[in-house]
């Protein structure tokens, strides 16, 4: 549906290019002091027209608290919230109203509901995840009271893979390349395999992995609100996924059990494990160590090209789309994997503390 989360809850709504984007967010905790730039921030690592990699089109992308919030605190109450979308180019889709793009949501929607927003794909556009991302930046903020923090970064762009762990690179460099990886030499080849792609007016896919640090043990669900079943439902409601992984994920199938399980040790910390495969989660619940997981994103649908496809009378017909897109998706989707960590955590972290009075 629209709503996502069982206790922090988040309903979202608007289209691509009609007035706005917004959402209204349900069971925030009151008196929560919010930094309004840490939530612009991360909008703006989402937002359109930010690099030379990424579409052209220019919004401001500036949040508008319509409730909930008050002197910079929240009230308890529903927190509602807006962005007014500023550049929106309808006209380049008019040639698209009648016509089902290749891979793109344009015929399942008519199929389910008979009627379609044709205009920069409506609700089924990436920009819809604007709200995902305020809320997500709230859920931060409170997490970082408990002391957890949420890194993502892109670890591959087509056949450019990151060969290091997360343990083996300094995340904090994460920002300083419009690619968002965080090895400078790898980021560089990233940006020139994205630059060929939009020359040749073409698309390219990739993996973003993300790392949730000062989880404390016992976070999650024994059965149906595993956590790690819960992270993969939230990653992969993201447009454009096409798969996810946790911990040792498939590299781990090619391990015996005696390789693969996280021995407990006891440390001056407390009880920790000599590895972690399992990914910071054992029986749906933390174990206090890391989670880590890969994101895997498909080549963007829309290619600036010409495609052979269908109109909704079935009859065959080429299409040459105009408009502004992303070549890759990758660098503005970090912000985006990063809040529905954000979102699940947050959420566990609050149906936690109903487990025991």
């Amino acid at each position: 549906m629209n709503t996502f989360g069982k206790i922090f809850r988040l309903t979202s709504f608007g289209e691509s290019h009609g007035r706005g984007i917004g959402g209204i967010i349900d069971g925030c905790p009151a008196g929560i002091e919010l930094d309004i730039d840490l939530i612009q921030k991360d909008l703006a690592r989402r937002k359109p027209g930010q690099s030379k990699i990424t579409t052209q089109r220019k919004e401001p992308d500036q949040v508008e608290f319509l409730s909930g919030v008050f002197e910079g605190k929240t009230q308890g109450t529903p927190i509602a919230f807006a962005i007014w979308n500023k550049d929106q180019h309808s006209n380049d889709y008019n040639d698209l109203k009648d016509v089902f793009r290749p891979s793109h949501a344009d015929y399942t929607y008519t199929k389910k509901y008979g009627t379609r927003d044709h205009r920069g794909g409506g609700r089924s556009s990436a920009r819809e995840t604007i709200a995902r991302v305020v809320a997500g930046a709230i859920a931060k903020q409170i997490l970082a009271k408990a002391g957890v923090s949420i890194q993502a970064f892109v670890s591959q762009v087509g056949e450019i893979k990151l060969q290091k762990s997360y343990k083996e690179l300094d995340l904090s460099a994460t920002e300083n390349n419009i690619v968002r990886c965080p090895d400078q030499e790898v980021a560089e080849q990233m940006i020139a395999r994205i630059e060929k792609a939009g020359r040749e007016h073409d698309t390219v896919g990739g993996v973003i992995t993300g790392v949730a640090t000062g989880v404390p043990a016992g976070w999650g669900e024994p059965v149906f609100n595993k956590l790690h079943a819960d992270m993969g439902f939230a990653m992969l409601g993201i447009n454009a996924v096409k798969g996810f992984e946790y911990g040792s994920g498939f590299d781990g199938t090619k391990l015996s059990g005696s390789e693969h399980n996280d021995i407990f040790i006891k440390t001056d910390e407390g009880v920790r494990t000599k590895t972690n495969n399992s990914g910071g989660i054992q029986g749906g619940i933390s174990n206090g160590e890391d989670i880590y997981f890969n994101v895997a994103f498909k080549p963007i649908a829309t290619l600036l090209k010409e495609q052979q496809t269908l109109d909704k009378d079935e009859q065959n017909i080429k299409i040459n789309p105009k408009g502004r897109h992303d070549p890759c998706v990758l660098p503005r989707a970090v912000p985006i994997v990063e809040a529905m960590a954000a979102l699940v955590l947050v959420d566990h972290f609050l149906l936690n503390k109903l487990n025991t009075i």
